[in-house]
């Protein structure tokens, strides 16, 4: 399989290799913008750090707040993903109103996507707190061993494994009905069993779950909806006067970051048009809120979901020239270092590839029928293509390279009583865990994003809910007085 970042094409009959750009070289800041998977959690809760685990039955907070006309119940209320904003590009002062917005609140120095770095699965690690071998979604274009009995053949490509192994290949946005490929608990979901109020505004995923769940508001994906739109229908589930009836955690997603990184490359001019609109549209929600007497009462997050490298210069490697691949899977041979690096799943290891490297461990990336037996890893700086393809569909700004390489790394901002009363906690223990920056920014260590779902079922205090995932145990304790 040959994915380009998001533009990724059907295998051809005789392909099996999933390929995506590993850590190379350090690239330059110029060259670097990340997903701007803007994940906006508005935390309705005074100091919003609860949750218990307890074997009993568990109980939720019934405590309630006033903004001066209505109530709300003490919990997250909207998550907003944007899609390709780099931890970097923070930095670099092009983005006012949301660094104004950390400054208020506080955020980390980087948020490490899962691998591959690629949009789908990276939006549900960060719902499901999974990594991708283990919800399933392990690439934007999928293929399984078996065809599922829900899937619409018009909808996919059936084809043979280089061990003559039946696979199906499904499109991406195809499979957002098929529940069968979308492993794992959402976040939404595990709000529903709690009894929270959830809504949902076109963010990647099935909207009904294996288990029949859905959030009780849900909004479809369609393509280039304005950000004001996305921005009236946060308000409007916010203006809901019926407590009962208000979403208490709101999923929106924006993917035109990512497209414009992608058509026109990290640093070009439709890039910084739309860095402005999106951060126009963080200040206007900002105030929004501040204008309903919510600041102290809802928490809200920025995401992304994965960074985006400069590949206008790239140099191409020809995976079926005889240097590299062979015309045939048999030939696969590693070569160590440069320009890319070539691995083998757990399933297929051993005979006849012998000198190819197993999956490393960090990717998290072996244990899972549907991630393809061999990955083709290019260095930052290098892509990856046939001589029969050549350089068609290749994107000018791209990702899916090795998920610790800089120009890959995600944003984490949060602003609202979590980070009020975060500051505070490090003040009184005088934690190390964190530190402020000159113009007294509050900003943590790097995470992984599957620690994500853990913070979410905090700010909901529905920890005794959580459903199992691969975040680390008491992650947060070091952030929240509990």
């Amino acid at each position: 399989m040959l994915p380009n970042g998001d533009e990724e094409r059907p295998l051809l009959e005789d392909e099996d290799v999933q390929v995506q750009p590993t850590t190379p070289p350090t690239c330059s800041t110029w060259k670097v913008l990340t997903a701007l998977a803007a994940l906006v959690v508005l935390a309705v809760g005074g100091t919003a750090y609860f949750g218990f685990r307890t074997s009993q039955q568990p109980t939720r907070s019934t405590e309630r707040f006033s903004n001066g006309t209505h109530e709300f119940k003490r919990t997250p209320l909207d998550s907003y993903p944007y899609l390709n904003y780099s931890a970097n590009y923070l930095d670099r002062g092009l983005t006012p109103h949301l660094l104004d917005i950390s400054k208020q609140g506080l955020r980390a120095k980087y948020m490490k996507p899962v691998f591959p770095t690629l949009t789908f699965p990276n939006h549900w690690a960060l719902m499901t707190g999974l990594y991708a071998e283990s919800h399933g979604i392990v690439a934007n274009v999928r293929s399984s061993y078996r065809l599922l009995t829900t899937i619409d053949k018009r909808h996919a490509i059936e084809f043979l494994g280089p061990r003559n192994e039946h696979r199906v290949l499904v499109q991406p946005f195809e499979s957002m009905s098929l529940a069968d490929w979308w492993l794992g608990e959402p976040m939404w979901e595990t709000a529903g069993r709690a009894g929270v109020v959830t809504a949902n505004q076109m963010w990647p995923g099935p909207p009904v779950t294996l288990s029949g769940a859905s959030p009780a508001y849900f909004v479809p994906w369609r393509d280039k909806v304005p950000l004001q739109e996305k921005l009236d229908q946060i308000l409007e589930w916010v203006d809901i006067g019926d407590v009962e009836k208000r979403p208490e955690l709101i999923l929106t997603y924006e993917p035109s970051l990512d497209q414009a990184g992608h058509a026109t490359g990290p640093m070009s001019a439709l890039v910084n048009e739309t860095l402005a609109k999106i951060d126009v549209f963080a200040r206007d929600l900002h105030n929004s809120l501040l204008s309903r007497n919510l600041s102290h009462i809802v928490d809200v997050v920025f995401v992304s979901d994965h960074g985006m490298g400069d590949t206008s210069e790239v140099e191409w490697i020809y995976l079926d020239g005889d240097d590299i691949l062979g015309e045939t899977w048999n030939n696969v041979t590693h070569y160590d270092g440069g320009k890319f690096q070539v691995y083998i799943t757990d399933s297929y290891a051993g005979g006849y590839l012998e000198e190819v490297m197993p999956m490393p461990p960090r990717y998290h990336f072996s244990e899972n029928e549907r991630i393809a037996p061999i990955w083709v890893v290019p260095t930052l700086g290098y892509a990856l293509t046939s001589k029969k393809l050549g350089d068609n569909g290749m994107s000018i700004g791209n990702h899916g390279y090795d998920n610790e390489e800089s120009a890959m790394q995600a944003i984490f901002v949060v602003h609202g009583p979590f980070s009020h009363g975060a500051k505070l906690y490090s003040t009184d223990t005088q934690t190390s865990a964190w530190h402020s920056v000159i113009d007294g920014t509050y900003i943590i260590p790097g995470f992984a994003n599957v620690e994500l779902y853990n913070l979410v079922m905090r700010l909901l205090g529905i920890e005794a809910w959580a459903a199992s995932n691969n975040g680390t145990t008491g992650f947060w304790d070091k952030y929240v007085d509990l």
